[in-house]
């Protein structure tokens, strides 16, 4: 029963975050068929959901219908605070301050059982302080990012040699213990990425730059994949 209280539950979530969704796709996401999805589409609708649409044309919920947030599983809850303890110690100061804020409304909020499980976490993120260097940069690059503001930087590459250069900030991805930046480079009118830990210097020039499309971060990740299907090709 709870089981299905749960697959309930999920289909109002996921209609709330899309405009229309097939009972294909719903059976795919929930790992049932087609004909459980009918059912409880039919059961939430007679419950007073309203719900509109039918079989074959796809469904979604009326405006204005909501359910209260924060009904997290306990697998959920861990998720979360992991998350935010990989924050906490990996990311740059101020978005630590957000993750514990965030922590804070999360605990204030959930029921009893979900708290003390959330507080009882083993899933440990600990600060060795390897690359405080590059918690600095993140704020920078981070804030940077938002703005759309240029950076110019000093720069040691993995064979000591030195480099400066004026770039467009795009993204920050996490390997492992490293934040790599990636970047517009104006010098080499290219993306470029810059693991933030061998950033000797970092400074804002005062200038902005646009969006465009052949200068962004799902224009580098476009790129980066179809490279690496031609190298599958080639295998």
């Amino acid at each position: 029963m709870s089981r299905r209280a749960d697959r309930l539950f999920q289909i109002v979530q996921i209609l709330r975050t899309r405009r229309r969704v097939t009972a294909a796709m719903l059976a795919e996401r929930l790992e049932v068929s087609e004909r459980t999805v009918y059912r409880d589409i039919r059961d939430l609708s007679l419950s007073g959901v309203p719900i509109q649409g039918e079989a074959g044309s796809g469904y979604r919920l009326m405006p204005g219908f909501d359910l209260p947030p924060l009904m997290f599983t306990g697998m959920e809850v861990e998720a979360l605070i992991a998350a935010i303890g990989m924050l906490q110690t990996w990311s740059g100061d101020t978005l630590a301050k957000a993750a514990g804020s965030a922590q804070e409304k999360l605990l204030a909020v959930l029921p009893t059982d979900r708290r003390i499980l959330a507080e009882r976490s083993r899933i440990l993120t600990p600060d060795f302080g390897r690359y405080p260097q590059a918690r600095r940069w993140f704020d920078v690059f981070h804030q940077a990012m938002r703005q759309h503001d240029e950076v110019y930087i000093r720069y040691e590459n993995n064979k000591g040699e030195g480099s400066e250069r004026a770039i467009h900030p795009l993204g920050l991805s996490f390997w492992g213990e490293v934040w790599v930046l990636v970047a517009w480079c104006e010098l080499r009118q290219d993306y470029r990425c810059f693991r933030l830990d061998r950033c000797l210097a970092v400074t804002l020039t005062g200038k902005s730059f646009a969006d465009r499309p052949d200068r962004s971060l799902e224009d580098f990740i476009r790129q980066q994949k179809a490279a690496s299907a031609s190298a599958d090709d080639e295998q």
